[in-house]
């Protein structure tokens, strides 16, 4: 009988450090929507150097992902999230002392590819760290939390030190962090790689960044302005690029990323949860916090400390789901979650029919749609990472992130486009509104608000916009329900952890069963 692998101490502080870079990048990606107006007027961008601004950092994570994960199998996952720590800390730097638009834009763009390191890096070292899946569960779950919790804190601590400080402190936080991570990570860290990796291909580099970027950004623009020719084209082109990069992956020796791994049920499964889920959260999450600001009347302070409930919930859940995993098998687990979480958006859907309720509605369908939503993602980043040898635990980790971050351009495309179309729909204006007044009401919420308009057309406003906001919830239950009947199928084969290995369908591997705590 094979003796238990044990998890020494050494193995859960390393994951402290680990947490760091995890808990930084959820911060940065809050902080900077509320320096924006600051940095904005002493700078002097206009709208288009904003967006350039604000995107850029997402653009390059996105693009690079796939890059820095297989990167990390062949030089050391510990080698790259090091180097990846100290070019974000001179980044950061940078970006703080910024004195025009360019050079912000620059900054932040080299820290989105810096960016880009740490998240699969750090997800492989887990897998190293944790060979037995049990403890490797609790710890995704810690570090799942570690993220999610850096978007509860975020808002707190920038306006924490947007009031006492310049803007260029919402950068200037990621410093002491990346020191702590270099002391600390070559003395806690193991060094891990994959031994057999080949050559890095260069033309699937350039294949993979033209494919994500091609997308995002004709994702972006979709949602932005609508079906235009310009959004339509960089989709079909990003397509086309990703459709070259996946036959060169199956063709080569030495792939960039090893698709074959990802071609069985479970781990495909995950992957798709993630997209689904990543389109669902995004889009609604978005239109929630417009709501609680422009609706509401609620501040950006208020809104964060509004939320704040909403998100520890999300991370006890994540915490969670190790131990369900013990006694519920991941298939059914997963799919309750997804169900409670299309019960929560149906709550939402049904205020924006005027069921009524306000505020209290809305956070309480929120609850339950990001209590649910967190469960099966801790469950399947585990099911991913898991399913995949050590050595490609980069590239997973790495696929799982970038299924994550194009589920955000794609929910805040679809979703953010279906409510503005219901919105226009259901807007109905009071007789004798001026034209201007009119014209910005039919714009959208922010341009209607911004107009100061009468009470009565306000009121119009915000109702259409609830209207809104209830048909993309109403669409993520649906697509949540759809997922939940994935996750049954996906994931029928995987036991209860520490439960026997279930015989796989015909040329499929067997999927190690879930991690408990």
């Amino acid at each position: 009988m094979t003796p238990p692998v044990t998890t020494g101490r050494r193995a859960w502080i390393g994951l402290a450090v680990l947490a760091l870079p995890t808990l930084l990048l959820s911060l940065d990606m809050s902080v900077l929507y509320l320096a924006l107006p600051a940095l904005s007027a002493d700078l002097g961008l206009g709208p288009t150097a904003q967006l350039w601004a604000m995107d850029v950092y997402g653009f390059m994570i996105a693009g690079f992902l796939v890059t820095m994960g297989t990167l990390g199998d062949r030089i050391g996952r510990r080698r790259l999230l090091l180097i990846g720590g100290a070019a974000f800390g001179v980044a950061s730097v940078a970006a703080a002392f910024s004195t025009s638009g360019a050079t912000l834009i620059a900054t932040r763009a080299l820290l989105g590819v810096a960016g880009a390191t740490l998240m699969p890096s750090t997800l492989g070292l887990i897998r190293t760290m944790f060979p037995d899946p049990r403890p490797r569960g609790t710890a995704i779950a810690i570090w799942m939390s570690c993220f999610m919790g850096g978007m509860t804190v975020g808002p707190l601590v920038g306006g924490v030190l947007l009031e006492a400080f310049w803007w260029g402190a919402a950068f200037l936080m990621g410093v002491p962090v990346m020191v702590l991570l270099l002391v600390l990570g070559p003395v806690l860290l193991p060094e891990s790689r994959d031994a057999g990796a080949g050559r890095l291909d260069l033309v699937s580099v350039a294949l993979s960044l033209g494919a994500v970027l091609s997308v995002v950004q004709g994702l972006k623009a979709l949602a932005a302005d609508g079906p235009g020719l310009g959004a339509l084209a960089a989709l079909a082109f990003g397509l086309g690029v990703g459709t070259l990069f996946v036959r060169r992956q199956l063709r080569l020796d030495d792939p960039l990323l090893d698709l074959r791994l990802f071609r069985h049920r479970a781990p495909a499964g995950a992957l798709g949860i993630g997209l689904g889920g990543g389109v669902v959260m995004a889009g609604t999450f978005l239109l929630l916090t417009l709501w609680l600001q422009l609706v509401a009347g609620l501040s950006v302070l208020t809104v964060g400390l509004v939320l704040a409930p909403l998100q520890a919930a999300m991370v006890v859940a994540s915490l969670l789901a190790p131990r369900l995993a013990r006694s519920i098998r991941p298939a059914r687990a997963i799919a309750a979650g997804l169900l409670v979480g299309a019960v929560g958006l149906a709550v939402v859907g049904l205020l924006g029919a005027g069921a009524g309720g306000g505020t209290a509605v809305l956070l309480g369908g929120f609850l339950l749609a990001g209590v649910g939503i967190a469960l099966p993602t801790a469950l399947g980043t585990d099911l991913l990472v898991g399913s995949v040898p050590e050595e490609k635990a980069g590239s997973a980790g790495a696929l799982s992130e970038t299924s994550g971050e194009l589920g955000i351009a794609l929910g805040v495309a679809t979703l953010g486009s279906l409510a503005t179309a219901v919105y226009r729909e259901t807007l109905v204006l009071p007789a004798g509104t001026p034209a201007p007044v009119a014209e910005a009401a039919r714009a959208g919420l922010t341009g209607a608000t911004a107009a100061g308009p009468e009470p009565a057309v306000l009121g119009a406003v915000h109702a259409a916009f609830t209207s809104g906001l209830g048909a993309a919830a109403t669409a993520g239950a649906v697509v949540f329900a759809a997922l939940a009947a994935l996750a049954l199928v996906a994931f029928a084969r995987v036991p209860t952890a520490g439960g026997a290995e279930v015989t796989p369908d015909r040329d499929e591997q067997p999927v190690p069963a879930p991690a408990a705590a």
